[in-house]
């Protein structure tokens, strides 16, 4: 019988713990029994740099987690990081749709069910830590990266990406990036953003501050500089903001490879390890240390805090899901249900839609409607084994039907008795930016190369995932080679020529056309009043197009609602040059510009439509402040599903200070609820806010300005359906 193996000083030290134990003193005690080597090699990634760069190009970015800081000799488990936004980017994996396609659902519930089958499949392929939790704030739709967020109102993408970190934590350690500023894509190595003190702490921060205070193991910093300083080396980001105004505590991360300038200031900024290779620290930190540039202090209260956050997660490392949960029937059910909830519904003249699904003829065009269309080419990419196209769903819906399709003879809906248009975007032009060539000084990051390997494949076996969480487990097929595409940044918000010639010239074939939009963000559409019925379907993952299916007869209504402000024309909406040195941000973008401009959206933040109709009764509206709080309470409102089948809703409520002193929005989101009803039913709806989020900031405190608050519900950024009045005193 062989002997159980002696438990390593980790595990010891997780125990005491997990009974009771501080864990800073566990981990400080735990870097008091390392040698300098292995704190300093607890600062970058474990993997060398040029053959990781060649793993990485080849597909190793999609093929195995990356270890950082682990040291087998005390039992320590380091990180084993992979990514993760719409699903486990090792495949073959479930592709949920995009973050923002799930913004639209303004469904926290929903999207903490995704947080945990993503975390549960990453889990499943040895991964222990992911970066899952992109949340920057969309200020321009133009960003190449939108897809990958929430949408463009801080409130609203704190709630969305807290739900995803709760849900990923139960399985992984998140990471909550890019931190911060980061909204937009082709200049994110070099741009400086230049922001005032409130912008920065009343607009580009609070959901970061949320989904801190969520208890977010970790965050990742961002290329670019914010007022002069290189994120990855900010002591007021990573140490002002994050542990002494926060209190937050876990361990940053760098993004990858050209995350740092100056690796030894990055350290006394705050930030614990440089990923995802042995690079600039490796390169330089030794003899730093050595010649007095660099204090070990330093260098262990980095060590210490990665340590005590994986003493905090130490289940993570003992248990994984089997396998099979990756693409499991679970989780595909809940990709479908993912991509009904978020598709928006814009216009629906006529009421064409639903659609009954025993008509003779549909004719489907575009050229994105028989091809897998998932979205970002990045490090967001995930590999299905299984993708439902649009034309697969409508085939699917309409199963009896003559389904005819071409990408642009329009002469085959002629005598449809419904035609289907895609238009949009892909990967192609939109997504993430991948090119050395935009930062000229990020050749200077590498390490010397002189015995370069060139074999890109990695070697060894492939071990059980939870005795190794290196190994990615068996069954499990390897990545496309191409796994990158070009990505970048929009240049117009506008569907390209072609496409809008598509649409005029099947509505003028076909009377009952349904447009369908794919993309990841907001598209500018003059024709859009022009044509019977219009869906933005995003990128809708691996089981979209049955989805599809689902909303256009009916089977599921599209829930969907805009999780930022669609403008008439895109020159309402701030400057945005994706080849920009520098920028300014400043308190206004989307639905808070176009209000404090006096120009109406075409369709407002909040806009959507369903299959049924709703009532928000104004009279039962009323507010009731917590006792404990001077800011804080709760907005009730009767809700009535006044029509003739189930449906849902949301229920936004505004907030605003009118005759304030201060340049502020109009409004400001601060609560949201989804309700569904089955026909006929009513019921109160609780929305718990918090007026704190509109106090202004100054000289680095807070103050709430006193005065008559008015608080108004609606299910969008129109008109308000009721309003209601809260005096609140100041202070500081």
């Amino acid at each position: 019988m062989t002997a159980a193996p002696e438990p390593t000083p980790f595990a010891e030290a997780a125990d005491r713990v997990r009974a009771g134990a501080d864990h800073h003193d566990e981990a400080r005690a735990l870097v008091g029994s390392m040698t300098l080597e292995e704190k300093l090699g607890c600062l970058d990634g474990d993997t060398e740099f040029w053959s990781g760069i060649i793993d990485m190009v080849a597909g190793g970015y999609h093929g195995h987690p990356w270890p950082a800081a682990v040291i087998e000799r005390l039992g320590i488990p380091g990180i084993h990081f992979s990514d993760g936004p719409r699903g486990c980017v090792i495949g073959p994996a479930t592709c949920f749709p995009v973050s923002m396609a799930r913004g639209a659902t303004f469904d926290p519930d929903l999207e903490e069910r995704i947080g945990r089958a993503i975390g549960a499949e990453l889990r499943a392929v040895g991964a222990t830590y992911t970066g899952a939790v992109c949340m920057n704030l969309l200020r321009h739709p133009g960003w190449g990266r939108a897809q990958e967020t929430y949408g463009e109102d801080p409130h609203h993408v704190g709630e969305l990406a807290a739900a995803l970190t709760r849900g990923l934590q139960e399985h992984v350690m998140a990471c909550m990036k890019h931190f911060a500023c980061n909204s937009m894509e082709e200049a994110r190595f070099r741009v400086d953003v230049s922001i005032d003190e409130r912008a920065l702490h009343e607009v580009y921060l609070p959901h970061f501050r949320r989904v801190a205070h969520q208890g977010v193991a970790s965050v990742m910093s961002a290329y670019n500089s914010v007022n002069g300083q290189w994120c990855g080396e900010s002591p007021a980001l990573l140490t002002d903001v994050l542990r002494t105004e926060w209190g937050w505590d876990g361990f940053v991360t760098s993004d990858f490879i050209a995350g740092l300038h100056d690796p030894v200031l990055s350290v006394t900024a705050g930030l614990e390890i440089e990923m995802p290779f042995r690079q600039q620290r490796a390169q330089h930190l030794p003899a730093a240390v050595e010649d007095g540039r660099l204090d070990v202090a330093d260098v262990e209260a980095r060590v210490e805090a990665t340590v005590a956050t994986l003493l905090r997660f130490a289940d993570v490392f003992t248990t994984a899901p089997d396998p099979t949960v990756l693409a499991s029937p679970e989780h595909r059910a809940l990709a479908r249900e993912a991509a009904g909830a978020s598709m928006v519904l814009l216009r629906n003249d006529g009421h064409l839609l639903p659609v009954a699904p025993d008509i003779a003829r549909v004719a489907v065009l575009g050229r994105l409607a028989a091809v897998p269309n998932l979205g970002d080419g990045g490090s967001s990419d995930v590999y299905p084994p299984a993708v439902s196209t649009l034309l697969d769903g409508v085939r699917g819906a309409f199963a009896a039907a003559d389904v005819v399709h071409h990408d642009t003879d329009t002469t085959v809906a002629d005598g449809a008795d419904l035609a289907v248009v895609v238009v949009g975007f892909t990967k192609d032009d939109e997504g993430e930016f991948i090119d050395v060539g935009t930062s000229e000084s990020m050749m200077t990051m590498f390490p010397p190369a002189p015995d370069a390997p060139t074999d890109p494949t990695p070697s060894g076996p492939v071990p059980d995932p939870v005795g190794d969480p290196t190994a990615v487990p068996a069954g499990v097929e390897p990545p496309p080679q191409e796994t990158f595409a070009p990505g970048g940044d929009r240049r117009t918000l506008r569907l390209g020529a072609a496409d809008e010639a598509l649409v005029a010239a099947a509505v003028a074939v076909c009377p009952r056309t349904v447009v369908a939009v794919m993309g990841g963000s907001a598209v500018v559409m003059p024709w859009l009043d022009d044509v019977p019925a219009t869906l933005l379907v995003w990128y809708p993952g691996m089981e979209g197009g049955r989805a599809f299916g689902d909303v256009l007869t009916g089977a599921v209504e599209p829930g969907g609602r805009l999780p930022f402000a669609v403008p008439i024309d895109e020159s309402h909406l701030v400057d945005f040059d994706p080849g920009a040195d520098t920028a300014v941000y400043d308190l206004f973008h989307g639905q808070w510009k176009l209000d404090r401009d006096g120009r109406a959206a075409h369709r407002p933040f909040g806009a959507g439509l369903g299959y049924t109709t709703w009532q928000v009764e104004p009279a039962s509206a009323r507010v009731r402040m917590d006792a404990r709080s001077a800011t804080s309470g709760h907005v009730q409102v009767d809700v009535a599903n006044t029509g003739a089948r189930p449906g849902s809703t949301v229920v936004l409520c505004f907030a605003s200070l009118p005759g304030s002193t201060f340049d502020r929005p109009p409004r400001r989101l601060v609560a949201f609820a989804r309700v569904a009803l089955a026909d006929g039913d009513r019921a109160t709806v609780d929305l718990p806010f918090d007026l704190a989020t509109l106090a202004v900031r100054r000289e680095g405190g807070w103050y709430q300005e006193p005065g008559r608050y008015v608080l108004e519900v609606g299910s969008d950024a129109g008109p308000a359906v009721a309003s209601l009045e809260v005096d609140v005193a100041g202070a500081h």
